[in-house]
């Protein structure tokens, strides 16, 4: 018994027959369609949307959009009064209005390379401080002193100074115990004064900061050491003197430096690390000892003296340097 078959022209008539209703418009994919508005910015208007009428005179392909509705007197206001949303908290937290003038990229580039080659040609940290301080003081213009400060087992400590005047002013607030330079290595934050001698913040610096002829000072956090928090300081001779050139000049030389100075740590930790092992050598040939008792040795000696490590490691390969180089006696003979 065969299958009965259907009637081709029921199928021509079902795949010509009408469909009812409207078909939905198909929604891009990159869009989420919420009613006939997309949830796209600066999507334009779905095609379903009423027309304007065309400008008299001209032709249906001229029409435009309507105009968007004109916000109010207080839309406006509040608009105007509402903060950017590209501002960002740096860029709040510098104390200056108005347009801010920056410096230049390609000198601001060719300072940094000169800070890097001076700063890793040094041969201690000390020494990089010191190169740090007189290269901020010629390069920054109007700065008449800079100084670093390192607060190490919570005494502060000027390690580098670079210019005469302001020297009474940092050993006040040492003194003190509050001033710009403490504060921003405190803190970790940057701290500047226009006016130093009315500055609320520090009363007992005032008569100092008149008698050494400061103005300005601004203390911007140096990460300097491990072991120790610091931070470098400008003095300017003249009020309002810490302008947003030289203060995103300088942000950008510590920036700069603070790289530098952990890689001059790092040299110098590797190498404080060979002068020890080459001196606990000289005492187990000495003493004939092992070598954890050398290394005891050598640090009980260290504390005996109140010297680090390293000092006394020094001082012992210059002693068994000096007892090598001295040609032996010669027997007399009868």
């Amino acid at each position: 018994m065969s299958v009965p078959r259907r009637s081709p022209g029921r199928r021509a008539a079902r795949r010509a027959a009408p469909l009812t209703g409207t078909p939905a418009a198909k929604t891009p994919p990159n869009q989420t369609r919420l009613g006939s508005r997309p949830l796209v910015a600066g999507a334009a208007p779905p095609t379903n949307a009423p027309a304007a009428p065309a400008p008299a005179g001209g032709s249906p392909n001229d029409a435009v959009l309507p105009p968007a509705p004109s916000a109010g007197p207080n839309e406006s206001a509040a608009a105007a009064a509402a903060p950017s949303p590209f501002a960002s908290a740096e860029s709040a937290a510098i104390p200056f209005a108005g347009a801010v003038s920056v410096p230049h990229p390609l000198e601001l580039a060719g300072l940094l390379h000169e800070l890097s080659a001076q700063l890793l040609g040094a041969s201690s940290v000390a020494e990089a401080l010191d190169r740090l301080v007189c290269f901020a003081t010629g390069a920054i213009p109007g700065v008449a002193r800079c100084s670093v400060t390192l607060i190490t087992d919570g005494e502060p400590l000027t390690r580098a100074v670079s210019g005469t005047a302001g020297q009474g002013l940092d050993d006040r607030q040492y003194a003190v115990g509050q001033g710009p330079g403490l504060d921003a290595a405190r803190t970790r934050a940057l701290v500047t004064a226009q006016d130093l001698a009315a500055d609320a913040r520090w009363p007992e610096l005032a008569d100092c900061a008149r008698a050494e002829g400061v103005q300005s000072v601004a203390a911007i956090p140096l990460d300097a050491q491990r072991s120790s928090v610091g931070s470098l300081s400008l003095f300017v001779a003249r009020p309002n003197g810490i302008e947003p050139e030289l203060l995103l000049t300088a942000m950008a030389l510590v920036s700069q430096a603070e790289v530098l100075l952990a890689e001059l740590c790092r040299r110098e930790a590797l190498s404080d690390g060979a002068t020890v092992d080459r001196a606990v050598g000289v005492i187990i040939a000495q003493r004939g000892c092992g070598v954890r008792e050398a290394y005891d040795v050598l640090h009980e000696t260290a504390l005996h003296l109140g010297m680090d490590r390293r000092s006394v490691a020094e001082r012992l390969l210059s002693a068994a340097a000096a007892r090598n180089a001295t040609p032996p006696r010669n027997p007399t003979r009868p």
